[in-house]
């Protein structure tokens, strides 16, 4: 199978796979008795984030490392400047006291993590664990914040989120959509490598670019749609907490599963992940500046999303 078509293909199991995931996954956690705003905030965050664990711990094991570490770093960057500008270019933001009491310090606080545990060139077994644990805290922060949320709150999580289907179906869902995942992100894996062996580029850019762009279409595809809609609030949500657990808990993983110790190409580091910290800082003074990102705002950060990926695309392809 061509390059290109392994790489379609590969991406179109992973979409396809994550939607089961979540709505499976979803279902099922609503009959255990979690909340449908924690179920939200953690199991569709995590859900939208089985792609990339998938591409990290399949390129990991092949020793691919720049293309795990690209995806995550390339992910985040769609996440914060891209889809993220683009809501507020459509239509101002206005973030509620949550966003800026808990997901924005977190997701800043993971950025800024990743960039202090990977200055020595690799992350190895220890990173791994405290990228883990890091995640695991801010679960057990949503679980709390959850229980203390406002009326208003919870009902249009329970909209979203309170109408599970039979336990069958949702059991099915979810076994489906994770095999269906493994097998999209082997196959996008290996067209991945392919490609970037064909044109002489490194397995990170192919990570930062392609891959990274692909694996957020789920969250840019629900970001617009509910901005248009006018009920982004919940997606919103989604769209920080998947920046979280892409850190923390699919590059921990990752990072753990690896045979050894996995390497972070010197140009990702010195580049690509300076500046997915720096996005992740510049929402903090955007948020808290009348708790709202403007159109302008939001064009600046479609348009750095767009001059990073233009020099990128002239001085590593």
């Amino acid at each position: 199978m061509p390059s290109a078509l392994l790489i379609v293909v590969g991406l179109v199991g992973l979409l396809g796979g994550a939607e089961l995931v979540v709505r499976g996954g979803s279902g099922l956690a609503v009959r255990l008795g979690l909340t449908p705003i924690v179920v939200g905030v953690t199991v569709v965050s995590l859900g939208t984030s089985m792609p990339e664990l998938a591409i990290g711990v399949d390129a990991a094991r092949q020793g691919n490392a720049g293309l795990a570490v690209g995806n995550i770093v390339g992910t985040n960057l769609v996440n914060l400047l891209l889809i993220l500008g683009l809501s507020a270019l459509i239509s101002p933001v206005t973030f509620d006291t949550r966003t800026l009491r808990f997901e924005l310090p977190l997701m800043t606080g993971a950025s800024l993590l990743l960039v202090l545990i990977a200055l020595d060139g690799s992350l190895g077994t220890v990173d791994g664990i405290v990228l883990v644990l890091f995640g695991a805290g801010y679960t057990y922060g949503v679980l709390r914040s959850g229980r203390r949320e406002s009326a208003p709150v919870k009902a249009k999580y329970d909209a979203s989120y309170a109408k599970p289907a039979r336990t069958w179906v949702d059991v099915l869902c979810l076994i489906a959509g994770l095999a269906v995942i493994v097998v999209g992100a082997t196959l996008l894996v290996d067209g991945a490598v392919d490609v970037a062996i064909s044109l002489g580029v490194s397995d990170a850019v192919i990570g930062l670019t392609i891959i990274a762009i692909g694996t957020s279409a789920p969250e840019l595809v629900t970001t617009i749609l509910s901005t248009v809609r006018g009920d982004r609030d919940i997606a919103l949500g989604n769209l920080l907490g998947s920046s979280v657990y892409n850190i923390a808990i699919i590059l921990g993983i990752t990072v753990l599963v690896a045979p050894g110790a996995v390497e972070v190409p010197s140009e990702v580091l010195e580049s690509d992940l300076i500046l997915m910290a720096a996005a992740a800082v510049a929402c903090v003074p955007v948020f808290l500046s009348g708790r709202r990102m403007t159109r302008l705002e939001g064009a600046l950060f479609v348009t750095a999303y767009a001059a990073y990926l233009t020099w990128l695309l002239l001085t590593r392809a």
